[in-house]
């Protein structure tokens, strides 16, 4: 199997990326251009559906197959991206970071020497008033 330059690959994610936000700008201003389910009482005041730029029939079934192919090019360019995603972090593995094994490992050999310890302190000792409210166990 041939193998792919790093810098192709790259250039693929780019032009994958530009791909996926132009269709995103496209369904966008498609769903705005659409008219919602209340525009066909306007109709009835000048405004035909014979004088349509998308025919007679109105643009609504133009507008909904374009939306849905635009939609279908989105999924296909989000899965295009979740691939090269996958790659990357793959890669990453090979970075010299190290596993989570080896990092807990390390933590428990320094085991909990290194943590500070909490200093007691008595209520009698305190410097804050304690007012009206009962102390522990006195009621």
């Amino acid at each position: 199997m041939r193998q792919v330059s790093v810098e192709t690959v790259e250039k693929m994610e780019s032009l994958v990326l530009i791909v996926h936000v132009l269709l995103a700008v496209a369904i966008i201003a498609l769903v705005l251009l659409q008219q919602g389910k209340g525009a066909e009482a306007g109709a009835s005041f000048g405004g035909g559906a014979s004088q349509t730029v998308f025919g007679s029939r109105g643009s609504s079934s133009f507008l909904g197959r374009m939306t849905a192919v635009l939609a279908a090019g989105l999924f296909v360019t989000s899965f295009a991206l979740a691939v090269y995603a996958k790659q990357k972090a793959s890669s990453v593995n090979d970075a010299g970071i190290p596993a989570a094994e080896v990092i807990e490992s390390a933590a428990e050999t320094q085991g909990q020497a290194d943590l500070p310890a909490l200093e007691s302190s008595n209520a009698a000792e305190s410097d804050v008033p304690t007012g009206d409210v009962p102390a522990t166990g006195q009621q």
